[in-house]
């Protein structure tokens, strides 16, 4: 040590360096909030926006960088940006997108939190929204031929929330192009695996990546991808001046999940399929609504443009049981926890009240969403037949 240096500051300013040449399977992690300069001309001519060097932590390390560059391959897009959440992502592209007197155009099964924010935010600044029919593209097509040129932007989700319709994206897409509208998927349950959103049509494509990316149900964090620079560049914008950021260490556990994704999606699915099969056999059980099952709503464009089907499905109950009933079979699980989000390593079940999410629907009877994990199928199996028999066997 120094003589003219004591330990508090020598502490700060060591002179050791570690050897170069250190090298790992995973990527490092890089916390910071201060980034250090060698200069003050490096300072003044670094750009934040662009992926060219460091200028503070919110704008990006070398791991969330990492992060977003694998993001962005996996979605078949140019650029990424890295925000907290699903809903931060779905927020960012409405903020980044519209002004005041536009409107945006949703499909009727959206993601709740995401038309919750048009409802109740958006609308305080002067921008309105209305919903389609995303099985109908002649709904969409109605309400761009008469709002245009004020709807710059139409969200589109595959498959629908909780309903689990799967639309006609390019038929959807292509409409809102011919009225100068952009297209915002939000491809969680695809996850850039099961389809491309961008070949589809979209324009954005976000996802939440605390869904399969993440997959152990203990990370929050989203995504929003492009392939145009210029659209790109409007969202940084706009991502900077929200303050937008991730944690070090949640991107570390994403990009530790990533490899393993497909493995992960697959056996999900595969999974999920075989119970939705055993269940439409089920006599308590009216309809299953799953996007690789024919019959199911919108089978016949998942079947044309998708190769997998995720691990998520929705079972509408007979209507001759009432709530309570279905509520007692939630209940009656052992392994099936109840529990929101999806994707993670243990099985959930919920119920919906179709009547308050979709009103003026007509959906017979009461759904349950389920998210199929990793344990067995017999073992999952034995447990949705344990708790059908003591909700509905009276």
């Amino acid at each position: 040590m120094s003589q003219s240096r004591t330990p508090a500051t020598e502490l700060i300013h060591h002179p050791y360096q570690p050897p170069a040449g250190f090298d790992a399977p995973q990527p490092p992690v890089h916390k910071a909030s201060t980034v250090i300069f060698p200069n003050v001309a490096a300072m003044r001519s670094r750009d934040w926006r662009h992926k060219t060097g460091y200028t503070y932590g919110l704008h990006g390390t070398p791991t969330t960088f990492t992060l977003e560059e694998r993001i962005a391959t996996l979605e078949g897009a140019r650029h990424c940006v890295l925000v907290p959440s699903g809903l931060a992502a779905v927020a960012l592209v409405d903020q980044a997108l519209l002004s005041q007197g536009d409107e945006v155009l949703l499909p009727a099964n959206a993601y709740g939190p995401g038309l919750e924010l048009k409802r109740r935010e958006l609308v305080r600044w002067g921008i309105t929204h209305q919903v389609y029919d995303p099985m109908d593209p002649a709904s969409l097509a109605a309400l761009l031929e008469r709002e245009s040129p004020r709807t710059r932007l139409v969200w589109v989700e595959a498959p629908g929330s909780i309903t689990m319709e799967f639309p006609d994206l390019p038929a959807l897409a292509a409409l809102a192009r011919q009225h100068g509208a952009l297209v915002a998927l939000d491809n969680t349950w695809g996850a850039g695996l099961a389809f491309n959103g961008f070949d589809l049509g979209a324009d954005v494509v976000m996802q939440a990546l605390t869904k399969f990316p993440s997959g152990g149900g203990d990370v929050l964090m989203g995504s929003v991808c492009t392939r145009d620079d210029a659209l790109h560049e409007t969202l940084k914008l706009c991502h900077m001046r929200l303050g937008l950021g991730v944690a070090a260490n949640d991107a570390e556990l994403v990009l530790r999940s990533l490899a393993t994704m497909p493995l992960r999606y697959e056996a999900q699915d595969r999974s999920a399929l075989a119970l939705a099969q055993w269940l439409q056999s089920r006599p308590e059980v009216a309809r299953v609504l799953h996007p690789a099952l024919p019959g199911s709503p919108g089978h016949e464009q998942w079947q044309r443009d998708c190769t997998a089907a995720a691990g998520l499905f929705s079972l509408l109950f007979d209507a001759r049981f009432n709530q309570a009933q279905v509520d007692r079979f939630v209940d009656s699980l052992r392994l099936f926890k109840i529990g929101f989000s999806w994707a993670g390593p243990v099985s959930l079940a919920v119920p919906y009240d179709l009547a308050q999410l979709r009103p003026g629907q007509h959906w017979p009877g009461h759904l349950v969403r389920l998210s199929i994990g990793f344990e067995e199928v017999s073992a999952l199996q034995a447990d949705l037949s344990q708790a059908l028999a003591q909700a509905f066997s009276s």
